[in-house]
Parts: C-alpha cells; structure tokens; sequence
C-alpha cells in the first residue's frame, strides 16, 4: 500500500533548514464512510510511478489520482480505542474485537 503524500525542505536566509511531509486525504469511499468523511489518497502499484517521479509534470493526470480507493480493494473491522493513543504501538492496536469500545 502507497499513500500519496508531500515532501518539501524549506531553507531559512539563515541557513536553516525544515523537512516537512504531509499525507493527502480525500472524500471516503463507501466502507470508510461510517467510521470518517475522510481517507488517505492510496495510490495502486500501476500510479506509483507517475506520483513518485519528480521529473513528471502532467498535473492533470496527477490530480486524477487523488481519489478514494475502491471500497473493493479493502476490508474494516472493529479495533480497540486505543488505537486512539499515539504511545501505543503494539499489534493489539488493529486486533479485531466484538465491539468498538474494546
């Protein structure tokens, strides 16, 4: 899997440099729907190449590709609230359980 994101460094007159990166978002397909109006632009292996080549300039064709995935493509389960906290990082994370509140 591939999310379409941003990269930039910003270069300060005193020399100083920022990396910034952001993830690309886009209306929810129709699984995704129930659990947020938005998704991450996930890019299929054939739009790889057109989104990560530097060298390409046909912002039409690279505007087309921010779209919601196929709701075909993917599956959702419930997973317990703390997948909510960012210090948590453990496979328990994207566990299925019974209900949400797990």
């Amino acid at each position: 899997m591939a999310l379409a994101g941003l990269w930039e460094v910003w270069r300060s007159s005193d020399g100083g440099r920022l990396e910034s990166c952001t993830i690309l978002v886009t209306d929810a397909n129709e699984l995704m729907k129930p659990i947020h109006d938005r998704m991450p632009v996930i890019l299929p292996p054939v739009e790889w190449k057109p989104w990560l080549d530097p060298d390409y300039s046909d912002t039409g064709v690279l505007k087309l590709l921010l779209r919601p995935y196929s709701s075909a493509g993917m599956t959702a389960w419930p997973v317990r609230t703390l997948v909510n906290n960012p210090r948590k990082d453990t496979p328990s994370c994207i566990e299925a359980v019974e209900s949400v509140g797990g």
